[in-house]
Parts: structure tokens; C-alpha cells; sequence
């Protein structure tokens, strides 16, 4: 009897194993620790090892897509006996855990996809400067893993004036001729990146890096050119502006090293000659800029160049007070004759000595002119 019983048993048992196992020999079918599939169902050639005809035999739902979901032995092989499968090697496997495999398309990527579409059309610039914001907040997007296509956009609407968008995508499959079709929807609004105010700034006061911070604004916010964090640090404002306030080019000038009323040190300059004296700036400037200053030893009024905090420059003769006379560009000297030098004590005097009364300059005139000039005539030396 027990050797019957046997037999039947083993004859069972190989009528259950495919008919390749029976006839080569093949080990029993072995069930798998992990498990993972595409399709959204487990099949019995999913779970075990050499299933033989029955590896098609759908068992289970799948997980979701992208999840893991756990299935105990014992359960698995009460499915797999109602599929008349039978004699499955377990091992000392526990559970059987089942993954289904997607494709994952992260919120980022789908933006940077409906900027590539909208790249250098209906007005807009850049995809990089496109700031695409979803209807009802699109999260991260889970395909089938067969979808292994690009997105490729197939219908695309824009208004230039509200910055809606409506675009089509399609993604090729692998397992279906027919493409998985998508579609968004959303704004999409072309930025700059500028440098903004962090706090209230006054027209004197100078920019530190602590007073900038770089923030993407729409393009349509900032009329003229977006100023850099790097060329605002150290400049001025034109006029005062409140914290929050982007930054453009035409709203910064260079920091006034010389403000109008504020006493400078005059500094006067000629090949062999420096020369410095108390002053008052008649206008403001910036490093560079060209103002006016009043003499006030000599009462005149000089132009010069800003060259530091509080310091004009003034090189030759830039004064408007008359000056010594200097050498015509229409004189006669030859070609290879020097002009005459620079009175240079003339010129120091007409910097730092006041000029003359009316009446003292009409008497040094008349004096001067009952002086007689003397001339000097060159005659031919006697021969011997």
C-alpha cells in the first residue's frame, strides 16, 4: 500500500512539471525571494523558477507603480496549487517580495519639457528663464517602465498676454505601437534673475553685499537692463528705494567721492610740480568726474578731476583764472627748436595768490609800459 501511495504521488508530481522537466531531468520549480515585474499583473513565471507551461498564468494585481508589496510564502503557494501548480521548493524564504518597475518623471523635468516647447517662441527667450508653475500642482508622474520614450510635444497654445499654456506630449512604449499620451496645463511667465534690496536705502548711501540678494523676477517687472549682485556692491543709487525693489542698470551710479559744499584738498600737478591747497567743491562727483572747485586762498575758481574721498586734481593749466602765457600752436618755431618752458612760478602764483584789484592792475599796467624795451640788434662782426 505505501509503495502505491508513493508511486501515485510521484506520478502526480511529474504530471504537474512541465513535460521538458520531466523528460531532462530539470529541478522542481523554486520559488523567488524578489520579484519584479513591468505589467500590472504578477504571473505565475513571475514568482517561480522553471513554471513551464504555466509561467503565463496570471496569479496577482500587481503593486502599484514604483511600489514594493510583500506576499507570505504560504499564501503564494495556496494560489500556485489552485493553479494546479504544485511541488514548489521554498527554501527558507519567508515572504516574497514583488516590485513593480515604472518610470519616474519628476515635477522638475516636466517644467523643464514645457519650457523646451515654449523656448524662443511667442516672445519668450531662454527655457533656462522660464518659470513654469502646473494647474492643480503636478507632482512627480509614474509611467509604465515600457514608456522609454523622449517627451515629444505635439500640440502647443501660449497667450502672450496671460501666460497660459495648453501642451500635448507623447511617449513611445515599447509594448504598444500606440504612444502614451499626455497633457498639461499652467502658466509660464519669462524671468531674470536681479539683484533686490534687502532693506531701505538712502541716495548716499554705498551698496555692501549685505544690502543685495539675487531673486528671479518676471522679465515684465524689471523695464531696462537687471543690474548684477557684483555691479551694484560699492555704487550708489540715483534716488532712494524701498527693500524689495529689483535693481537695474540705470538706477546706480558710482558713490560721490566729492559732495557739493564739502571742503576738498586741492591737488595741483605739472611735470616737477606738486602742489596741494584747501578748497571747496562747487558740485559733487564720482571718481572720475570732472567738477569745479573754489580756491580758498586765492578766491579762483579751478576745474579738476576727482581722483579719492575729498581730492581733485587739477593738471596744468585746467584753471578758468588767466594763466601765463604758453607757446601758440600758430608760432613759428622750427621743427627742430623746443618751445619755451613753462613758468613755473607763474603758475603757482596764479594758483595760490589772489588776483589783483582793478586799480593796482591798472597801475602796474602803466608802469610797465613807461619801462622801454630794449633792443638788441646783431651786426655783422669786423673782419681783421
Amino acid at each position: 500500500m505505501i509503495r502505491t501511495a508513493l508511486a501515485t504521488i510521484s506520478a502526480l508530481l511529474l504530471l504537474a512539471l512541465p513535460a521538458e522537466a520531466a523528460d531532462d531531468g530539470i529541478a522542481a520549480p523554486t520559488l523567488r525571494a524578489n520579484v519584479t515585474v513591468t505589467s500590472d499583473v504578477v504571473r505565475v513565471g513571475d514568482l517561480i523558477d522553471n513554471a513551464g507551461s504555466a509561467a503565463l498564468v496570471p496569479v496577482y494585481r500587481s503593486p502599484d507603480l514604483g511600489t514594493t508589496g510583500a506576499l507570505p510564502v504560504a499564501q503564494v503557494l495556496g494560489v500556485l496549487r489552485a493553479k494546479q501548480v504544485i511541488g514548489v521548493m521554498t527554501g527558507d524564504i519567508k515572504e516574497v517580495q514583488v516590485t513593480r518597475l515604472a518610470r519616474t518623471l519628476a515635477n522638475k523635468d516636466l517644467e523643464n519639457a514645457v519650457a523646451s516647447a515654449l523656448e524662443r517662441r511667442f516672445g519668450l527667450g531662454d527655457a533656462a528663464n522660464i518659470t513654469v508653475t502646473f494647474d492643480r500642482g503636478v507632482s512627480d508622474m509614474r509611467l509604465d517602465a515600457s514608456n522609454t520614450g523622449t517627451l515629444q510635444p505635439v500640440a502647443t497654445r501660449y497667450d502672450a498676454r496671460s501666460g497660459r499654456f495648453d501642451i500635448a506630449f507623447e511617449i513611445n512604449n515599447d509594448n504598444n505601437p500606440t504612444p502614451t499620451k499626455l497633457r498639461f496645463t499652467g502658466t509660464a511667465i519669462e524671468t531674470v534673475e536681479v539683484a533686490v534690496l534687502t532693506r531701505d536705502i538712502d541716495r548716499s548711501d554705498m551698496l555692501k553685499a549685505s544690502d543685495i540678494s539675487l531673486e528671479r523676477r518676471p522679465k515684465a517687472e524689471v523695464a531696462g537692463e537687471p543690474a548684477s549682485r557684483d555691479r551694484t556692491i560699492g555704487m550708489q543709487l540715483r534716488r532712494p528705494m524701498r527693500a524689495g525693489t529689483p535693481i537695474r542698470v540705470a538706477d546706480i551710479v558710482k558713490p560721490d567721492f566729492v559732495q557739493r559744499d564739502q571742503s576738498v584738498t586741492i591737488i595741483y600737478e605739472v611735470p616737477g610740480l606738486y602742489l596741494t591747497t584747501r578748497g571747496k567743491a562747487i558740485e559733487s562727483g564720482a571718481e572720475g568726474d570732472t567738477v569745479s572747485v573754489l580756491n580758498l586762498q586765492s578766491k579762483r575758481t579751478l576745474t579738476g578731476v576727482v581722483t579719492g574721498r575729498g581730492q581733485v586734481t587739477v593738471q596744468g593749466a585746467s584753471q578758468s583764472a588767466p594763466m601765463a602765457p604758453a607757446v601758440e600752436q600758430t608760432s613759428s618755431l622750427k621743427r627742430d627748436e623746443a618751445p619755451a618752458p613753462v613758468d613755473t612760478a607763474a603758475l603757482v602764483r596764479s594758483l595760490v595768490q589772489a588776483p589783483a584789484a582793478p586799480a593796482q592792475a591798472a597801475q602796474a599796467h602803466i608802469a610797465q609800459a613807461q619801462i622801454p624795451q630794449a633792443r638788441v640788434s646783431q651786426a655783422p662782426a669786423k673782419s681783421e
